[in-house]
């Protein structure tokens, strides 16, 4: 059985962050992969700048080529409208039967996970991998935490797709805190501004 961790988002754009917490989780917490779950909307924020499917998707894919145990995964642009994290790990379990999927979601996101579609049978049935995020204390977790998860130790990254498309519609250089290829691709297509 592969171990295959999934981490959904708008990755609008992807960062480094998300790029330093595949890695960690890759090489220090026992997967085999990483797949980064492109989504068209998250149910529970409200519709941002958020730039065309394909184009986020283009940016993903180019971003994590050069990482062999990476990878950009689209399921979520065929599935219908909102996006559940329950559906799409269901359909990854019909498509992909030899694999074992491991949620990955933020400490935010653990905070509201109760209000989430279906909640309880996602951590009734998968894996939930929380990582540390800045300002946000597990502590004031709103509900015990369910034996098929775990809070990891990872770095904490206070970076955000938020704070970068804000600074380069500001004018500023954002290039430290892109891959390179998603760098080149907003440059070049002059996205953001």
């Amino acid at each position: 059985m592969i171990r295959t961790a999934i981490f959904s988002g708008s990755f609008n754009p992807i960062h480094i962050g998300h790029l330093m917490l595949a890695n960690y989780i890759v090489e220090y917490e026992n997967v085999d992969e990483f797949w980064f779950v492109l989504s068209p909307q998250n149910p529970l924020k409200k519709q941002a700048e958020l730039s065309d499917d394909q184009l986020r998707l283009e940016m993903l894919r180019s971003a994590v080529s050069e990482y062999p145990r990476f990878y950009a995964c689209d399921i979520e642009l065929s599935l219908p409208k909102p996006s559940y994290t329950v559906y799409t790990l269901q359909a990854l379990n019909e498509k992909y039967p030899d694999r074992e999927f491991i949620l990955i979601i933020g400490a935010d996101n653990w905070l509201v996970f109760d209000r989430w579609k279906d909640y309880q049978t996602i951590w009734n049935t998968y894996r939930v991998w929380i990582y540390p995020r800045p300002g946000y204390d597990l502590s004031d977790s709103p509900m015990p935490f369910p034996p098929l998860t775990k809070v990891i130790s990872s770095p904490v990254f206070d970076i955000s797709s938020t704070r970068i498309r804000r600074a380069i519609s500001e004018g500023k250089d954002m290039k430290a805190f892109l891959p390179r290829p998603a760098y080149e691709m907003i440059k070049e297509r002059k996205l953001y501004r």
